[in-house]
């Protein structure tokens, strides 16, 4: 009988379960829709258990499609930042599940930083503060629980790994764990100065383990014999990361998406200075790896809504029409969120700088795919100057890296290679082979990393990028200058 590692990746709008072999390949998938609440503007929210029955319905999609195959050990990758509370006792959710999107926290934050605790907080977690990170909203979520319940609060690997143990265990990863701004990544533990900061008690909240790691036998899981391990938790981003094989100091990632997520290895632990944060990419063996982060609010989202702007069928089409611009042209701000790193300006707007009557459509298209690219070269900027290693192999993923021209243009902007992997499921695969590690599937990262991927190398090219970025550094300066940052720097 074939065996092979069960990966769930949970995400915001759906839950995928794919079997791994120990050959690296995948087997099957399947995955199930997760639902989104909006109770008031700004907020954000999920049914935990709602998601756990998303996670039960993918599991049996994929073992319908491998009937065959014997689970060695389960792997999570979670959503990151979204955070949930149940009973201690009777395991019952006391709340929902609050959303990394939600803006229910942003008094709470105005208040903290107000008060000064921003340098602070980011010195110890690398972390700014801000809605998207759990600490307020946990203080939400204890704040509407009636006094004497025991409680415990987690991240979603926490709540998963307490669903497929019945209870038994409440743990989580030290990669979740450092996004929640309650984890001092420097002693590598809950801090008893950020949990008094942000009213949340230290004792609800769940056991650090490695990202590799057993945390757990599975028990009364529909679908699943008990006994099998869970061998691996880890947040999605982090897990693509590790799921390429971007095991050295400066080698990195960008996963392009609605948004885009940007990840660079480090070889200690660096408080970041400005646009930037810092994060536990993964921990094993007690070693954690830290890595630099980077989230554009708003990337390949520009590209259907220009599509559509300008009458064509679709982003193919588009990224053809920007090819054939002529030199020159005007600047495209994405900011219809506001911005994120390393600018982080709520209040900046989305633009078109610099139209004249000579502008071309091509041209208007050609802005906004540089707008990507350009977007992910501040990124790497800022990066740059704070990190004691230069960038090493830089990988894409998400469904935009498919596209050759998109990523052309980000390798002329860097003037560094891009390698497109084509890995629709890499969080999935990452946790799957850290469940690996755990399970002596595989011996070591040297093993991991010579599992076979799908790639492809694209070098940078002689390009107009340097006049390009002037034009683009114009329009976001136009962008911002109206509106006050939004975080401190």
């Amino acid at each position: 009988m074939t065996t092979a590692i069960l990966a769930i990746d949970q995400g915001t709008t759906n839950s995928k379960a794919v079997l791994v072999s120990t050959d690296g390949d995948i087997l099957a998938r399947g995955s199930s829709p997760v639902g989104i609440e909006h109770p008031q503007p700004g907020w954000v929210e999920q049914s935990p258990l709602r998601l756990w029955q998303s996670v039960q319905e993918a599991i049996a999609a994929c073992l319908a499609a491998a009937p065959s195959v014997e689970i060695l050990g389960i792997a999570i990758s979670n959503q990151r930042e979204s955070v949930t509370i149940w009973d201690a006792d009777s395991g019952k959710p006391l709340g929902p599940v609050v959303s990394w999107q939600c803006r229910r926290s942003a008094p709470a934050c105005a208040e903290l930083i107000a008060a000064g605790h921003a340098p602070r907080v980011q010195a110890l977690t690398g972390l700014p503060i801000d809605p998207m990170f759990p600490g307020p909203k946990m203080k939400w979520l204890l704040d509407r629980v009636p006094a004497g319940n025991k409680v415990r609060l987690g991240t979603i690997d926490a709540w998963l790994i307490h669903c497929f143990t019945d209870g038994a265990v409440h743990a989580c990863d030290a990669a979740n764990a450092a996004r929640s701004q309650l984890y001092d990544l420097n002693e590598q533990v809950w801090s008893d100065e950020l949990c008094d900061l942000f009213g949340v008690t230290k004792s609800a909240l769940p056991e650090v383990r490695d990202s590799a790691s057993r945390f757990g036998v599975t028990k009364n899981v529909p679908g699943l014999s008990d006994g099998i391990p869970i061998a691996s938790a880890i947040g999605d981003s982090h897990a693509a990361l590790f799921g390429h094989g971007a095991f050295n100091p400066g080698d990195g990632k960008v996963t392009f998406g609605t948004g885009s997520s940007i990840m660079t290895t480090l070889p200690r632990f660096i408080a970041p200075q400005q646009g930037i944060t810092t994060t536990i990419a993964w921990s094993i063996g007690g070693k954690p790896t830290y890595a630099f982060e980077g989230n554009i609010l708003v990337s390949a989202a520009s590209l259907p809504w220009m599509a559509d702007m300008l009458g064509l069928a679709d982003v193919q089409a588009l990224t053809e029409l920007a090819a054939t611009a002529h030199a020159g042209g005007p600047g495209f701000v994405p900011a219809f969120v506001g911005l994120g790193a390393p600018y982080w300006h709520s209040d900046a707007r989305a633009l078109f700088s610099g139209i004249t009557f000579n502008t071309s459509r091509a041209q208007m298209a050609r802005a906004v795919t540089d707008s990507i690219a350009f977007q992910v070269h501040d990124v790497f900027k800022a990066m740059s100057a704070q990190s004691p290693t230069p960038l090493g192999r830089l990988y894409a993923d998400g469904g935009p890296s498919k596209n050759t021209f998109l990523m052309q243009c980000v390798a002329d902007t860097l003037n560094h290679a891009i390698i497109q992997c084509d890995a629709p499921e890499a969080s999935a695969l990452g946790a799957a082979y850290l469940a690996g590690l755990t399970l002596s599937v595989w011996p070591d990262l040297a093993a991991v990393a010579a599992l076979p991927r799908a790639v492809n190398a694209i070098p940078p090219q002689v390009s107009d990028t340097v006049d390009r970025l002037l034009v683009w550094q114009d329009a976001i300066y136009r962008s911002t200058v109206s509106g006050p940052s939004s975080m401190s720097e």
